[in-house]
């Protein structure tokens, strides 16, 4: 039973991680002394933020597919 629970844990950390990462933005890196967005900067955030989103896609897959296992093993005893 513990194995459950900290793979429900793991995906309630997951989900919630995407509120984590909105709260955590601030305007004053986004804009420059003349009030301008540098391309660069955005281009390399986005590139962040979708390597960020895909290791948690990651995760949560490989948190389902262990549960599925883990429920399919319990059945099968």
């Amino acid at each position: 039973m513990t194995c459950i629970k900290i793979i429900i844990r793991d995906l309630i950390n997951v989900s919630m991680s995407s509120e984590i990462k909105f709260e955590s933005h601030s305007q004053s890196e986004e804009i420059s002394d003349k009030g301008k967005v540098r391309l660069t900067d955005l281009l390399s955030r986005l590139n962040e933020e979708k390597k960020r989103e895909r290791n948690s896609n990651i995760a949560l897959s490989v948190a389902a597919v262990s549960a599925v296992t883990v429920f399919g093993i319990i059945l099968s005893l």
